[in-house]
């Protein structure tokens, strides 16, 4: 038997047959049954994309496309970038067909669905504005010299926005969540720019092809999945481990997820998921809080001075945000996701997220990064061994908005012992909108 490759590959030298599929379609052009390839594969720094080509051998008639082979995110995203030099229009883009795009200075926006998807730059993402616009200027200044006149206005201003007489804000909103915006401080925090995440509204989720079961059946959905059986109490339920069939976020083959309901002491109820895929070796581990949420949000700093505070309990909920100021270093509540581990392992978990040991290489820039920012990588990778060794102090500061996330106090009476401060706030309206608790669309958000 043998070995299973993932779904999506990456393309290299290696891989001098990839696996395609071919499927007998029809012609657009003469109606005759032609073949179009089908190549699963990946691009680096982005995603897995499908990559099809049809070919008509009876009237030579070809046509290529790309379609994203990635499942949508579960949020939405919005980047607010303020763009104050030529090192932001440098800034590496990459965004998806249901992008909006808002030049807030010039009042000027590209809806959704009006482009491809596409890896570009802030530049970029000008310059082919004014393509789009100028692309049809000649025949309106003959048909239609007033508007062609309004245009040519636009185009100057964009024109001086690449100059940069003045900075601008440039605002990314993609309701599909697959869009991304560079940071070239990382991974130290940007200053220039700013990342939400908002819940997307039923009419957005149309648009993206989401539906309910209700809404397409009528039917609705039982709030209990599976009910628990005579003579079998809550405490052997919740003993249960389930499985259910999923796909590898790695390589997307099929694989089961392990799923057990635990309370954790002192706290509450949690739900772990374990996924491991027998194709590709992955491993994830995900905690999601089993209640709802909190009245408040909740930010707790911890300090690690010494070796004993590594064993510190940690529930980290995929809400959460971290910060350790001494680093200049800040991870979102997505990149880590949900976990329950100690202060170690979540220490381990960053570092693991930019390194890879087996290959020794930076997930950050892979094969592309230059020399300055390979040494600058490997000294602030570096920085995690110190740390782990017990020879750097620092603070880490969860930030949780939905106050699901816990850490151990090293005191038996459950109360807070010195290294460790809990603090209760009132969430922001930006932090209701990431949690669905608000509605906020583009055009009434106005930039900082």
């Amino acid at each position: 038997m043998g070995t299973t490759k993932p779904l999506f590959r990456d393309l290299n030298a290696d891989d001098p047959e990839p696996e395609t599929t071919e499927v007998d379609s029809l012609c657009m052009n003469c109606h005759a049954t032609g073949i179009t390839r089908l190549l699963l594969t990946k691009i680096p720094f982005y995603k897995e994309v499908v990559l099809m080509s049809f070919t008509c051998d009876l009237c030579g008639y070809q046509n290529n496309e790309i379609q994203s082979g990635a499942a949508l995110s579960e949020k939405g995203v919005r980047y607010t970038l303020y763009v104050s030099s030529e090192r932001d229009l440098n800034r590496q883009v990459v965004k998806s067909d249901y992008t909006s795009i808002k030049l807030v200075e010039i009042d000027f926006e590209i809806p959704c669905k009006s482009q491809k998807g596409e890896v570009t730059t802030v530049e970029g993402v000008i310059n082919r504005a004014i393509m789009g616009l100028e692309q049809d200027q000649p025949v309106r200044r003959i048909q239609h010299p007033d508007v062609a006149a309004q245009i040519d206005e636009v185009i100057t201003r964009l024109q001086k926005l690449k100059e940069l007489e003045q900075p601008f804000t440039l605002i990314l909103e993609d309701i599909s969540g697959n869009s991304f915006i560079e940071n070239p401080n990382a991974p130290k925090i940007d200053e220039n720019c700013k990342t939400q995440y908002f819940v997307r509204s039923k009419d957005q989720d149309h648009e993206l092809g989401i539906f309910t079961k209700e809404e397409i059946t009528g039917e609705k959905e039982s709030a209990i999945l599976h009910p628990i059986s005579e003579g079998c109490t809550l405490e052997d339920f919740e003993g249960e481990v389930l499985q259910f069939p999923t796909n590898c976020p790695n390589c997307g083959s099929p694989c089961k997820t392990n799923m057990k309901l635990t309370n954790i002491p002192h706290f509450k109820e949690v739900v772990i998921m374990a996924t491991i895929c027998d194709t590709c070796g992955h491993k994830t581990n995900e905690v999601k809080s089993g209640s709802g949420i909190e009245p408040k949000g909740l930010r707790i700093e911890i300090d690690v001075n010494s070796r004993d505070d590594f064993s510190r309990d940690v529930l980290k909920s995929e809400t959460c945000s971290l910060k350790i100021p001494q680093l200049q270093l800040e991870v979102g509540p997505h990149a880590l996701g949900g976990r329950f581990t100690t202060v170690e392992g979540l220490i381990q978990a960053i570092k693991e997220q930019l390194y890879d040991p087996q290959n020794c290489n930076l997930y950050m820039f892979g094969d592309s990064q230059g020399p300055k920012s390979k040494l600058k990588f490997e000294e602030f990778i570096q920085k995690f061994d110190v740390i782990l060794d017990g020879n750097l102090p620092i603070t880490i500061v969860l930030d949780d908005p939905a106050g699901n996330s816990y850490v151990q106090s090293m005191r038996d009476d459950e109360q807070l012992d010195e290294g460790l401060r809990i603090t209760h706030y009132e969430r922001s309206f930006e932090q209701n909108e990431e949690l669905g608790l608000n509605d906020m669309r583009t055009e009434n958000y106005e930039a900082p």
